[in-house]
Formats: C-alpha cells, structure tokens, sequence
C-alpha cells in the first residue's frame, strides 16, 4: 500500500501491481482548474466537460459541468458517453503530461461563470444505454451541501475526516468534495479493501464515512473487528439499500447506535429520508422519515394514493433539491402533475410516516403468477451465518415462468452451506412462493466498486 497527499486529499491506494497511471492517484484533481483557465477558448456558459476526475470547484468556476467516469472505462463505453456528452473539454489519462506542465503559468482573470448544472454522473438505463444523470441545482455552493446530515441529530465538530469509500464516479463519493469547500479532509481508498479501511481509521483518527450495506458487511465480519479502535468515528451514513438486520446490530455493537444514521435517497435528487439508528430499533427495517423538505406520495397502478400499511410505487417531491434530467436515449422519470417524480422503487409507508422499502419495480420476478421481490429475499438469506453476499435473480422456468434463483457467495468458501440447508432456512422465514428454487454457490458477487450488481448481465449470463 501507499499512500499519497494533495492538501487536503490523501490517496490510499493497493498494492495492485499497476502503475499510478489513472488521473486520481496521479492528482488530475489538483491541477484541472490551472489546465482549463489556460484555455479560455474552451469556456462556455453551458460546457460539460467530461473527466476521470475533477474537484467541482475548478468546473463550476468556469461554467462547466464536472462529469467524472471510471478512471477504466473500455474504449468502446467511453465512446458511447462521449458520444451521449458532447462534452467541450475531455481530460483522461493522455492529458496528464500538459496538465502538469501547466502548473507554473498565470492563472488569467476570467469573468465568473455560474454553471446550470452541478454535476453529472455516468448510469444506464435497463437495456445498458449510456445515460447522464444531470443535476438541475446550478454549482452554487450552498451551505446544504457540505453540512454533515448527523447535524440533525447532534454536533458535529469541523472539519471533518472523512473517509471514501466508494469510486469517485459514484455520487456518494463525489459529493464529498464539496465537503472540502468547507474545509474537510478526505482520504480516499483507490478500491474498497474492506481490511484496509478499518487500518486507516485507527492510523489517521478518522470521523466518518458514507457506506453500502455490502460495504459495512465486509468490515464488520473482519476478524478480530471488534478489538480495533473505532472511536474516531463521529457518525457513519448507510444507504443504497436497506441494512440487513444482523448488520445493523453488528455495528451498533462496534460503535453504538447514536453513530449510525440511515438513509434513503437516489442520484437523481428526488428526495431524502433518514433516521438515526436508535430510531431504526423501534422501526425495524424503515430507511427513515422524509427530510430536507422532501414531501413522499405512495400510489398504486392506477396513480391513486394509497393507505399506510399498503405497498405501492414510491414519488418523491423535494423543494430543497432541484433534482436532476436524463441525458442519452432513454425515457425521463414518471412525475405527476403537481410536481412528485419517481425512480420505480416500491414501498410502503407506516401511520408514523416512516418509510419501507421493498424493492425496485424493474426488479420484480413473476413467479408462478406471484410477484417476488429480490430485496426481501436477499435480506433473509443473508442473516444465514454462512452467507457473506447473496443476489437473487428470477431466471426463465417453463413451470413458473420465472424461477427464484439465489446466488451465494459463501462466508467461508471451504465449508459452504449446501442448497438444502440455504433451501431450509429460507422456508422458515419467507412465505413459501419467495422460496428460492435453485440455489448456486460462487466464491464471489460481481459488485462494482460501488458495490452495485448488474442483475440483468448476471440473468444473460445464466439463460445464454
């Protein structure tokens, strides 16, 4: 391992065995706003400039639109986003040698600029079409933006050490930098380690970070996890999905519950809930109430509200955020006249107005003429003491039309648990039509660093 420091930006980067060529670990960050005042005739009001990495500050200072990708996107995607972009500057690993070389030169008074658009950040849409997910709030800095959200709850003392986790091109990542505005210090892994994470917050003390249920997983079945230091840690943020209950206790037990705060949110700005988790004790499997002026509309097929208790399509409506448009071939979001949008996530709300979520509708398996969310199984399955990740697919069944197909990912890969013993488990606490019917053991899950799945490559996969 070793490590790097840029001001306020530290790289923790693997022994991986490649060269430190990719523009994050060789500081694009640091010299992207001097490379692009140089260049004045590149300006425009409405530029998007596309980036392997790139503070905020030195695009929306020009009126451009930072959008950092993977720092190893194939060639063949990069022209796809390039081409979906447009972009008016595009910096990558090539331009590395002139950056640099701009270091020494006068930085010209340029005009301020204010960009319409914050951000954008790199997605697909379900057949795999490039698609930009542009945020709609102008680069203004707002003080929104870089408060930490456990201020809701309690002081948070300034600036905060804040480590991430996730690739920069993920919009939790991402947004940390705007943190540094306000003064905050990042150390950043160059991939998620989840042993490495736990030896830097006890080597640099440090106060936070913005995890995946997956994420926290990981760390938290570290051996000897609980005798590490961990009281630098301030607060964490979960999102990205529901935590499953074992993991919910297993880091209350690591740093106690008025530490962990919850929440649910999107890349596109809809709206936000959150909770803390000793509110979580009480509501058991809730990502929270509404926050940050962000209103919550649950309706059935037909668009009509329905009645707490009752699932149904979540719409979400926020006056705090400005949400964000879709760039590339593919539909925008459902919104209703009155102002709510919705992402295709379905849940329900409580008669207190917390928030359950259930799944994503695209994610839906029809099975035997019922319908099987993924997430509900996934959460089941994975409180089995031999299970360190789990994804559940419905593949092609000529009985059930879609089969329920758990894919495992043993915690110990020399003593996995058998399809029987999965098949048994999961009988005892789902009803028996979200039973998984085939069971396939794998030594890993193929996440992305964001630890995301792509189920419809893992179903092509399986049905050929």
């Amino acid at each position: 391992m070793a490590g790097e420091r840029f001001a306020d930006f530290r790289i923790e980067q693997l022994c991986t065995g490649r060269a430190a060529t990719d523009p994050l670990t060789a500081g694009l960050h640091a010299v992207a706003l001097r490379a692009c005042a140089a260049e004045p005739s590149q300006r425009h009001p409405d530029a998007r400039a596309l980036s392997h990495a790139w503070h905020p500050s030195s695009a929306s200072g020009l009126g451009a639109v930072p959008v950092p990708i993977r720092w190893d996107v194939p060639d063949w995607e990069l022209a796809r986003l390039r081409q979906v972009l447009e972009p008016r500057v595009y910096l990558g690993a090539d331009d590395l040698g002139w950056i640099v070389g701009t270091e020494g030169r006068e930085v010209p008074a340029l005009p301020e600029v204010v960009s319409p658009h914050g951000h954008g950040i790199c997605s697909s849409g379900s057949a795999g079409t490039p698609k930009i997910i542009l945020s709609t709030t102008p680069a203004v800095r707002l003080e929104a933006f870089d408060a930490p959200f456990a201020e809701l709850w309690m002081p948070v003392p300034r600036p905060q050490d804040i480590l991430v986790l996730a690739p920069m091109y993920h919009v939790n990542a991402f947004a940390t930098l705007y943190g540094m505005l306000a003064g905050d210090r990042l150390t950043v892994l160059e991939k998620f380690d989840a042993g490495l994470a736990v030896d830097l917050i006890e080597r640099h003390h440090l106060t936070t970070f913005t995890a995946t249920p997956t994420m926290l997983s990981r760390m938290g079945r570290l051996p000897g996890v609980e005798d590490r230091d961990l009281s630098s840690l301030r607060w964490i943020l979960q999102g990205a999905a529901p935590m499953p209950p074992s993991v919910v206790d297993m880091w209350v037990k690591l740093i106690g519950a008025e530490r962990i705060i919850m929440s649910y949110g999107m890349t596109e700005g809809l709206g936000l809930t959150m909770l803390r988790c000793d509110e979580w004790l009480t509501h058991r499997g809730s990502v929270g109430r509404p926050r940050t002026g962000t209103d919550i509309r649950i309706v059935d097929a037909a668009g009509d509200p329905v009645p707490p208790g009752e699932a149904g399509q979540i719409y979400l409506r926020s006056e705090d955020s400005g949400g964000s448009t879709y760039l590339g071939d593919v539909p925008q979001l459902e919104a209703t006249p009155d102002g709510f949008r919705t992402v295709g996530d379905v849940g329900y709300l409580d008669e207190e107005g917390y928030l359950y979520l259930i799944d994503r509708r695209d994610d839906l398996i029809i099975s035997g003429g019922a319908n099987v969310f993924p997430a509900e199984v996934e959460k089941a399955l994975m409180e089995h003491p031999k299970v360190t990740d789990v994804v559940v697919i419905g593949l092609r069944d000529p009985e059930w039309g879609r089969r329920v197909h758990a894919i495992i990912e043993p915690t110990d890969q020399a003593a996995p648990p058998t399809a029987q013993e999965i098949i048994a488990y999961a009988k005892e606490r789902l009803t028996p039509y979200k039973v998984p019917k085939t069971i396939e053991l794998v030594e890993a899950i193929p996440r992305s660093e964001a630890t995301k799945v792509n189920r419809g490559r893992l179903r092509e996969a399986r049905e050929g």
